[in-house]
């Protein structure tokens, strides 16, 4: 087993991409760190099905607001480099963000129209920040294939978008919600829940699950499914409820029948922790819970 050769300067970057060219086809696994189960189902897909892997870790920070968790975001480099290690990636580029952002008042952002939507009508420019440090990064490693994960759905929706309207030369492939035993989807952003808080954090699967359930049962009305949501979420007073919503998965924009399929989408706020989760519906009454 070799250690993955980790790059931090864009030059090297594009260099190391342009031999690896050579390989085969190269996947990109965008990161910001602090690994978990669901990073390394996307790495385990990019490696099973890719020539070269590499694998981005970044905190971004103009995907941060400025009363959000930027400088508290958990920063774990020497224990993800050994998962890396394990998981046969072959190269890790960590650049800072004085190389990724080194003119200050930067002119040129990519900012995707839906990027308002859901989680982008709380955090005013986060997709933005995503879009545009994305959109870099693609064009830095010169990609495929680029891998995310279907937790972060209007992320997956405006990216989509901008690979379509931008005409970047990849594939992207969405990987499944990893979840922990007791339901709870993967975050690195879970590490900040106290021990009540991670038991209240159910709440979340417990509202996709009964929403689902119901649609499983024949409700096809978005807005019986989004009442369903709320008043699962209501059973835990410390969690506050920022949306609750059924929209289309590619414009996120809310629907009113779920007949031809749908994302049950929520977010809330547990003590200083937010957590996103979401469930896809198919166009079938045969729904699988929380998939």
């Amino acid at each position: 087993m070799s250690s993955p050769e980790v790059i931090t300067s864009i030059a090297a970057m594009r260099e190391a991409s342009s031999r690896a060219k050579r390989r085969g086809t190269i996947a990109l696994v965008p990161t910001m760190g602090a690994l978990h189960e669901g990073h390394l189902s996307l790495i385990r897909e990019a490696r099973a099905t890719c020539d070269v892997v590499v694998v981005s870790v970044f905190v971004n920070p103009t995907q941060f607001g400025p009363n959000e968790d930027f400088t508290r975001y958990p920063r774990t480099f020497d224990a993800d480099l050994k998962l890396l290690e394990q998981e046969e990636v072959d190269y890790v580029f960590t650049p800072d963000a004085a190389e990724m952002y080194p003119t200050e008042g930067a002119a040129t952002f990519v900012d995707v129209r839906i990027g308002d939507l859901l989680d982008g009508a709380n955090r005013p420019g986060h997709f933005r920040g995503v879009a545009t440090v994305v959109a870099k990064l693609l064009h830095i490693t010169s990609p495929d294939v680029a891998f995310f994960g279907q937790k972060d759905a209007a992320q997956v929706a405006v990216l989509r978008a901008m690979v379509r309207d931008l005409n970047f030369p990849l594939k992207l492939v969405v990987c499944p919600t990893v979840r922990e035993p007791d339901g709870l989807a993967m975050s690195s952003r879970n590490r900040y829940l106290t021990g009540s808080e991670r038991a209240q954090s159910l709440v979340l699967y417990r509202a996709l699950s009964e929403a689902q359930s119901k649609v499983l049962r024949g409700v096809r009305d978005a807005s019986e499914l989004r009442d369903t949501m709320r008043n699962v979420l209501s059973t835990e007073p410390a969690v506050l409820t920022e949306y609750v919503e059924v929209v289309n998965p590619d414009t996120l924009l809310p629907i009113d029948d779920v007949s031809e399929g749908g994302l049950l989408a929520v977010a809330v706020r547990i003590g200083q922790t937010r957590l996103i989760d979401n469930a896809l519906l198919p166009a079938s009454a045969r729904s699988k819970r929380c998939a």
